[in-house]
């Protein structure tokens, strides 16, 4: 039983060297690759305008508006008599009848 488990683990280790030694090439022919193309970076061009970073830079103003301007209370209020508020809404009456 103990020699199987031996035989076992040989096979495994075989297998994950062989692995290991491949991925390990393919690593660093990428990370050789990536060193030399680096270089082949162009250069940065600078800002066009004035740097973002510059506390001093001179900004547009900002203007304040209010998100809720027109907002008019709505709460309840007094009651008022029924006659007024149904004269104020009904349709004027036409003349000559």
């Amino acid at each position: 039983m103990l020699a199987q488990l031996g035989a076992k683990l040989a096979a495994v280790c075989s297998v994950v060297g062989k692995l290991f030694d491949i991925r390990f090439g393919v690593l660093a022919a990428m990370t050789a690759a990536s060193m030399s193309l680096g270089g082949c970076m162009p250069v940065t061009a600078p800002l066009a305008g004035a740097d973002p970073a510059d506390p001093g830079t001179k900004v547009a103003g900002v203007g304040y508006r209010s998100t809720v301007a027109p907002y008019s209370s709505l709460r309840p209020v007094a009651a008022s008599a029924w006659r007024e508020q149904n004269d104020r809404v009904a349709p004027m009456p036409k003349s000559g009848r």
